[in-house]
């Protein structure tokens, strides 16, 4: 059977090491899926699900929160600052975390930063005659 070995790790441990025969991932342009013999690469991804499909058939996930992925012909390596395994995940906690980010969230979306006033990116104050104090003119 042709496979290749997974290596998963956060900063804090080695979350996943095994043999696949498939493994999916957010890439930074877009989805990846690495099988065994894949071209080597090295790119950073994105938040998300780690899918690993297991030489006997199972499939594993791991959430990661963005990295790094080395591909080599017979080995990948996932690593990220935190990653968790997807067993390990507990809904209560996360809807607890859900809600205690949430007042967080609603005000920092309040808050606009110098560029989103600029003239460059805001179609009214283009037109208007007013000088923008942010870009020069």
């Amino acid at each position: 059977m042709n496979t290749i070995h997974v290596d998963v790790v956060s900063a804090e441990e080695s979350i996943y090491t095994g043999e696949a025969r498939f493994v999916a991932l957010p890439g930074e342009s877009g989805e990846l899926g690495i099988y065994p013999r894949h071209t080597p690469l090295i790119t950073r991804i994105k938040a998300g699900s780690v899918r690993i499909e297991t030489a006997d058939g199972g499939e594993e996930f791991v959430f990661v929160a963005g990295g790094i992925l080395e591909v080599q012909p017979d080995r990948v390596t996932v690593l990220s600052d935190t990653a968790i395994r997807g067993k390990d995940l507990d809904e209560e906690k996360a809807k607890e975390a859900v809600a205690w980010a949430r007042p967080s969230v609603a005000r920092s979306a309040t808050v606009r930063s110098p560029s989103a006033r600029c003239c460059r990116w805001s179609p009214a104050r283009r037109s208007s005659r007013t000088r923008c104090v942010w870009c020069p003119r």
